[in-house]
C-alpha cells in the first residue's frame, strides 16, 4: 500500500494529538491515538512495556503530578517498510512543572483502522546525551 498525502497528514495529526490530550488530562480519549492492544514500550525508563490503552491511561494517572505539563512533538518522519508496515519517527520535548525539560524519541508503528490511523506500538527512548552519545 502506498501512503497518500492524506494518510501522512492523518498520521502526523494522530502523533500530534497525543500531547494535546495528555496535557488537557483527556485520558479517556487515548483510544483516538492507540489501538486497544497497543504496546507502549517504556523500558528505557526502567519500566515494563504497557499493554493496552487502559494500561497507558492507568500509568499516566499513577504518575500524577510527575507528568510533564507540556508534551511537544516535532520532526515527524513517516515511512513505509518493504513489508508494508507504516512507521513514524518523531522527537518529543516534555516540559515539567518546575520548568525543566527532557527530550525523547518516539518510534511508532501505525495501522489503519475503521476509525482512522492508530499507533499499535510506541517505543520511547530518552535522549540523555548529545550527538547520539557518540564516542570521541
Amino acid at each position: 500500500m502506498a501512503l497518500t498525502t492524506e494518510d501522512r497528514l492523518a498520521i502526523s495529526d494522530v502523533i500530534a494529538l497525543h500531547g494535546h490530550l495528555c496535557d488537557a488530562g483527556e485520558l479517556d480519549r487515548l483510544d483516538e491515538l492507540f489501538t486497544d492492544d497497543v504496546v507502549y514500550d517504556v523500558t528505557d525508563f526502567g519500566a515494563e512495556p504497557l499493554r493496552g490503552v487502559e494500561a497507558v491511561r492507568a500509568a499516566a494517572l499513577a504518575l500524577g503530578d510527575a507528568n510533564p505539563v507540556g508534551h511537544h512533538v516535532t520532526n515527524i518522519v513517516v515511512s513505509e517498510g518493504d513489508d508494508g508496515q507504516v512507521r513514524a519517527l518523531s522527537k518529543g520535548i516534555g516540559i515539567r512543572a518546575d520548568g525543566t525539560a527532557g527530550s525523547v524519541t518516539y518510534e511508532d508503528v501505525l495501522v489503519s483502522t475503521a476509525h482512522g490511523w492508530r499507533i499499535s506500538h510506541r517505543t520511547i527512548t530518552a535522549r540523555r546525551r548529545p550527538l547520539g552519545a557518540r564516542p570521541e
